[in-house]
């Protein structure tokens, strides 16, 4: 069988052990032979001529470039020879399709496809949208609509108004008449005023037929205009929806088994879309190609290549987990029945750790949270702090815990044995009237001594708990810093954070416009360790009952 994909390692690897499973794709630390495959396919990308694409590397100009997620997959073939597949996720800047990659799992840009095709349509008909609406007498007719329509508004506000002082008039002439006039001359009066309201009323009236007949002229003009457009656009629309269908039902997935389902089967909510760019990751590529031709999966690993994005976090070289949104309902089609890693994230890590109080009375608890560590239970795990507190004090009221730290962050935590002393806390809390004060160990040399970070933040809906910097739709996060000292490559700082927005302190100090220097340990926006080195050292706050200004350090131990 020819398989112009399956690569020879280049390196010897006769003596590396084999995994006993495959990569859990979701969490993981790369197998060495992942990381050969890899070390392998980013000498290529260094040097390779075979594509051309801007990466944002070595490249003047950064507003064009786009990094790349790429990915390894280490496999056996028949003759139970190891090898290694290799991929990129989406497409590349020049549409190529190198051989040093496997193909996507459908190209929908084959020569003569119903994608060309409908692609084709839509340009037609976005060309003619383009022609309509710049057609000056389209753009005149439309103009003078919108000006005969505010002038007309601007008059007839104008004789209403006219209305309302004429019968303002006519209420103060009946006035005086009952005051000046004999019986036989109001009467005549108030008959002439009665009159004076009709004529009135008609004349308006008359006055809106009119002008009503003139916007009728123009608007028939316009409608031709318009109703071409309605209808170009919900062509348009058709086209773009059968596509899409079509499209979906054209992405289909193999498992070991060689069982198919396409987009289709595998989002089956048919309320909800499969997200943009399903199937176009690495990950789906590689064991599609992998089952199609009969190669056995060993481990695999996906890198980032290139400049990081705008809004998510991505370093250059950084090992990375398959996405949850768009692979993680493929993968688990596509890994149906493959013996995986253990799924690390399951794994309690606080179960032999104690729970240090450093502080109590009758109405507050302070605690020192260890890293790896729930504040409150999670969805598969319930080993917390609420629940060992809620253990230690069962006739404690009110909701225990007043705020919260990342699983991953050690350090101080308030609690509370009363439903009065939360609330006065929490309201503590919500005007900002606490002091805190993190230190982390950060993986680089920062330059600068202090500063302040202003980037918004949202969950990243496609990758959760990730969370995106996005200054339209993300909440305002904002932190203060200031470096302590630099040893050994690394940066010691004081974070002091004025909000307190998820995973606020590890994206400001990761992102490219923060300190684009992530946190040791960090396993979502840097490299993974023992351990994450952020830790919650400092709070002042006001006690909840005596109004007596309270506050705690306890150091950590990195």
């Amino acid at each position: 069988m020819n398989l112009t994909y399956f690569q020879n390692f280049k390196a010897n690897i006769s003596n590396i052990k084999l995994p006993e499973k495959f990569t859990f794709p979701f969490y993981y630390e790369p197998h060495l032979l992942a990381e050969i495959a890899t070390k392998e396919v980013q000498e290529y990308l260094e040097k390779q001529t075979d594509f051309e694409h801007n990466f944002g590397i070595n490249s003047d100009n950064k507003s064009t470039a786009i990094g790349k997620m790429f990915g390894v997959l280490v496999v056996k073939n028949q003759q139970n020879e190891l090898g290694y597949l290799a991929a990129f996720s989406g497409k590349l800047e020049d549409n190529s399709f190198p051989d040093k990659f496997v193909p996507p799992v459908f190209n929908m840009r084959t020569e003569g496809s119903f994608f060309l095709k409908g692609e084709e349509e839509i340009n037609e008909i976005n060309k003619r949208l383009s022609t309509i609406k710049n057609d000056k007498n389209y753009l005149s007719i439309k103009q003078s609509f919108k000006k005969t329509l505010q002038d007309i508004n601007q008059d007839l506000s104008f004789e209403k108004e006219k209305l309302k002082l004429q019968k303002k008039d006519r209420k103060f002439r009946k006035q005086i008449g009952k005051a000046t006039l004999n019986k036989v001359e109001l009467n005549t009066l108030n008959k002439k005023l009665v009159q004076e309201s009709f004529n009135n009323q008609f004349y308006i009236k008359e006055l809106q037929e009119y002008y009503d007949d003139k916007l009728d002229k123009i608007r028939v003009k316009l409608t031709l205009f318009e109703e071409e457009i309605s209808s170009l656009k919900s062509k348009r629309k058709e086209i773009s929806n059968h596509l899409q269908q079509t499209l979906f039902k054209n992405y289909s997935f193999l498992n070991q088994l060689k069982e198919k389902k396409n987009l289709l089967d595998i989002f089956k909510d048919p309320a909800i879309k499969p997200p943009a760019g399903s199937g176009e990751c690495s990950a789906p590529k590689l064991l599609q190609y992998a089952f199609l031709h009969d190669l056995e999966p060993v481990c695999m690993a996906e890198f980032w290549w290139g400049i990081s994005p705008s809004s998510e976090i991505r370093k250059h070289k950084n090992f990375y987990p398959a996405c949850q949104g768009r692979c993680k309902p493929i993968l688990t089609h596509m890994l149906d029945g493959v013996e995986m890693d253990d799924n690390l994230l399951l794994e309690n890590l606080a179960e032999k750790q104690e729970l240090e109080i450093i502080f109590e009375d009758d109405v507050l608890i302070v605690v020192n949270k260890p890293a790896e560590f729930l504040s409150v239970p999670g969805k598969n795990i319930s080993d917390s702090v609420y629940t060992r507190i809620k253990e230690k004090y069962p006739q404690a009221t009110g909701p225990l815990i007043v705020h919260r730290l990342d699983m991953s962050t050690s350090g101080i935590l308030l609690l509370t044995k009363t439903k009065e002393a939360n609330k006065v806390l929490q309201s503590q809390f919500i005007k900002r009237t606490v002091k805190k004060r993190y230190v982390a160990l950060l993986d680089g040399i920062v330059k600068e001594k202090k500063g302040t970070i202003k980037l918004p933040l949202r969950v990243d809906l496609d990758d959760r708990p990730k969370q995106l910097v996005d200054f339209v739709h993300g909440k305002n996060a904002e932190t203060l810093w200031k470096s302590i000292k630099t040893e050994n490559g690394k940066t010691r700082i004081h974070f002091y954070p004025i909000t307190g927005r998820t995973h606020q302190l590890r994206v400001h100090a990761a992102h490219k416009d923060g300190l684009n220097t992530p946190i040791i340990g960090d396993d979502l926006y840097g490299k993974k360790e023992n351990r994450l080195h952020l830790h919650a050292e400092f709070i002042e706050f006001s006690h909840p009952i005596t109004n007596e200004k309270m506050s705690f350090t306890v150091h950590p131990n990195f």
